[in-house]
């Protein structure tokens, strides 16, 4: 299983739909993908599968650095939630 990611555009942001499984190896690729905005960015997580640990910290950085979240499985959220402490 590997990483796909579908680029839209909703009502003035861009959306990535990842889908499978998210690796470290494949966070570079996502940060040139990203060379905008973060605020103006939608990750919907809906089909997501799967995410290591450096996955989860790359989604709670851009979370933090204004990146919607759309669709975060529960396993990613309360994840995400425990790397803050």
């Amino acid at each position: 299983m590997t990483l796909r990611i579908e680029r839209s555009a909703r009502q003035g942001f861009t959306v990535f739909t990842l889908s499978g499984r998210m690796k470290a190896e494949q966070v570079p690729e996502l940060k040139e993908l990203f060379d905008t905005d973060y605020r103006s960015i939608i990750l919907d997580l809906q089909e997501m599968r799967l995410a290591d640990r450096d996955a989860v910290k790359f989604l709670r950085s851009c979370e933090r650095d204004g990146m919607t979240l759309e669709n975060c499985p529960a396993y990613v959220r309360e994840w995400m939630d425990r790397e803050e402490d």
